[in-house]
């Protein structure tokens, strides 16, 4: 100890320092010599009471006490230094300012070596301040030792002080094995260096940090990671300054956990969310298999295939049997680049065999998810027999591997494989059910490709089957007509078309549509067809002839409606009456340039009932063309009617070219891409008496 120091500093500046009840209250240090008289008075005592030193050095101790109270004090000091024993309790003190002052006191003898006599050390200190103090000590050591809350007070090192009983739990380690040491050395599988780095920012800042989570393993459990909320306060001395930090912890484990699922929860419904407006919406194999892929990355996996059964993707019906292996097409793939995996697996539309005891065949046979959570090379022996790509597989990184069968109506279709990559937790349970709701949605929307394109084919077949295989016209008319299916993707409807000879040398130039797709306005197609060819051989009137075609209709069971367009031409003379039913009006080139779409009563469609339909009457110049339509030809998305009409009269302006050229012009102008609805066209010269030709070209 420096003795330049004066003893009232040294007590002052180790108060603050000790913190706790020394550093927050002021306390006075008297003392006396054994007789009672007042021999050191510090600037504590100076503080309490208001005397300076020379006001009270070499006065007795009890001048100092109230007026009115006990002058025993002197005494008892007195006893106290003789018997050499502590003495601590309560006295009424009077201020220097002339009011009275409740005091806590402790006094204890000091040996005189010179002497031989006993000095009287006094501490005292403002006692209501002291029961406040001792007060909040006994609430906090209360708080402290019975908390559920885990407390620590660490020092300016961030050495661990003291740790309450609740973190003694959390961590797994007694107070004894904490105390001197920090965090990094007691715990080293936490994130010890975000929670020091944390602390220091209190210590520097004097901010508190709240919540911020500490994640890993103590001694406690060991075998499982736990997470804690964390918060970090600063405390200071009464001058400010910092003297550690107090850290309470929570162990919110089980809140996260339960937070983690519901996200997953909402992640998993998102995306069969997603699935739900995406995956299958084409009708399309292919596409719909790739959709099930690229929705499947990287939500769910870091790689997917999607095959299907081969005899399903060359169109044709689901095998029988597993016994003899099973012949995959590989329809689905995700990501196309940029993969190690990927380009690892087989491309998109490769064929692939497997054996009967292929994990490939026996997922399919079991009609069950087959899951290795994770994969290894003893996983991986059973499929290495049949092929090396398992051995490159793990090379790449894939720890993590699940197949689930493509299952529709009691029928296997195919398989989706999930291939996990990242520094994630393996494939479990919730990932099987989720990849099995995907697959089972896809699976679905595969069949229903399936069987849409088997009712497309057969649609298309009868339909084709129904439009007139040989037509023949009557000399003076020279006839072309194309019928272009609806692409794939959109279903087959009910266009058709017909030439049928009259009396007297004239005949009936007629187009229809019915409004509808598939089989169901195919058949009804043939029906109208072959009824108009009955009533045509009668001669009846065109008017007439549409009331019985009404009446055919009304007998389905199911309501049909079709529009009708039927013109009957006499190439002798070029007269010619036409009769609507809701159809598009004919389009006429005579040959001097002229072209017009022909004006006349519309009518109302087939179906409709109650509708009186009316004819108008044209006569055409010789070499005159006449072009019937249906509106496949002539609507477009986004386009104004008129302006595609217009559009048509523009391709007509020579009416001596070719009809074949013309039929094909038309559709290449008209219909560019693929048709989102069935085409119909008849174009016919009237007047001519050249060689009649005709040629039907179906596409």
């Amino acid at each position: 100890m420096d003795e330049a120091t004066p003893f009232d500093d040294l007590i002052s500046s180790a108060a603050q320092d000790a913190g706790g009840w020394l550093g927050a209250l002021p306390v006075a240090l008297v003392a006396t010599s054994s007789d009672g008289m007042i021999v050191r008075w510090n600037h504590g005592a100076q503080d309490l009471l208001g005397y300076a030193p020379p006001q009270v050095i070499g006065r007795h101790i009890a001048d100092l006490l109230h007026p009115g109270a006990d002058r025993s004090l002197g005494r008892s000091l007195w006893e106290t230094a003789a018997t050499g024993r502590g003495v601590m309790g309560t006295v009424t003190a009077w201020h220097r300012n002339g009011h009275p002052l409740e005091l806590e006191i402790w006094a204890c003898p000091v040996p005189d070596r010179r002497h031989g006599a006993s000095a009287v050390l006094v501490f005292a200190a403002d006692a209501h301040a002291t029961r406040r103090i001792r007060g909040s000590s006994a609430v906090w050591d209360g708080l402290f030792a019975r908390s559920p809350v885990g407390i620590a007070i660490l020092d300016t090192q961030l050495r661990f002080l003291q740790v309450n009983p609740a973190l003694e739990g959390m961590n797994g380690l007694a107070e004894a094995a904490h105390v001197g040491r920090r965090l990094a050395e007691v715990l080293p599988q936490v994130n010890a260096g975000e929670m020091e780095e944390a602390m220091r920012e209190v210590l520097d800042t004097g901010e508190p940090v709240l919540d911020r989570r500490r994640t890993g393993r103590t001694p406690a459990d060991p075998e499982h990671d736990r997470v804690w909320a964390c918060s970090y306060v600063r405390v200071e001395d009464p001058g400010g300054r910092p003297i550690g930090v107090i850290a309470s912890l929570l162990d919110i484990t089980a809140q996260e956990r339960d937070h983690t699922e519901a996200e997953a929860g909402r992640r998993r419904l998102a995306l069969l969310s997603e699935a739900s407006s995406r995956v299958g919406a084409s009708l399309d194999l292919e596409r719909t298999a790739q959709e099930l892929a690229d929705l499947s990355v990287p939500h769910l996996a870091d790689a997917v295939t999607v095959d299907v059964l081969d005899s399903l993707a060359r169109g044709g019906e689901p095998g029988q049997g597993l016994a003899a292996g099973v012949a995959l097409r590989r329809l689905g793939k995700a990501p196309l680049s940029g993969s190690a995996v990927t380009r690892i697996l087989a491309p998109l539309g490769r064929t692939l065999t497997f054996p009967a005891a292929a994990p490939y065949t026996q997922a399919l046979a079991a009609r069950q998810p087959f899951l290795i959570a994770h994969l290894d090379d003893q996983a991986v022996a059973p499929a290495a027999r049949h092929s090396p790509k398992p051995a490159q597989l793990l090379e790449t990184g894939v720890h993590s591997f699940m197949m689930v069968p493509l299952i529709a109506r009691d029928l296997v279709l195919g398989v989706a494989t999930f291939y996990r990559t990242r520094r994630v937790s393996p494939f479990g349970s919730d990932d099987v059910t989720l990849a099995g709701e995907l697959a089972a949605r896809a699976a679905i929307s595969i069949d229903n490709a399936r069987l849409y394109l088997h009712e497309h084919e057969t649609a298309v077949v009868l339909q084709r089957s129904m439009l007139p295989q040989h037509v023949t016209p009557p000399p003076g008319i020279e006839i072309a007509h194309r019928y272009l299916p609806a692409s794939d993707v959109n279903e087959v409807g009910g266009d058709w078309y017909d030439v049928l000879p009259l009396a007297g040398g004239r005949a009936a130039l007629l187009i229809g549509d019915v409004m509808g797709h598939g089989i169901a306005a195919a058949a009804v197609m043939g029906r109208l067809s072959a009824t108009v060819r009955a009533l045509a051989r009668l001669d009846m009137p065109p008017a007439a002839l549409l009331q019985q075609l009404e009446a055919t209709l009304a007998d389905l069971t199911e309501p049909m409606l079709a529009t009708f367009l039927y013109v009957v031409c006499d190439p002798a003379t070029g007269h010619c009456t036409v009769t609507r039913a809701g159809h598009p009006p004919p389009a006429v080139a005579q040959p001097d340039g002229t072209v017009f779409i022909v004006n006349t009563p519309p009518g109302a469609p087939l179906g409709v009932g109650g509708i009186t339909f009316t004819t108008t009457d044209i006569t055409l110049p010789p070499g005159s063309l006449l072009v019937l339509y249906t509106d496949g030809l002539i609507e477009a998305r986004n386009r104004d009617i008129d302006e595609r009409l217009a559009e048509l009269t523009s391709l007509l302006t020579d009416s001596r070219q070719p009809l074949d050229h013309l039929c094909d012009s038309l559709i290449a102008h008209l219909v560019p891409a693929s048709a989102d609805d069935d085409i119909a066209l008849l174009a016919a010269r009237i007047g001519t008496h050249g060689r009649t030709a005709h040629r039907e070209e179906q596409r």
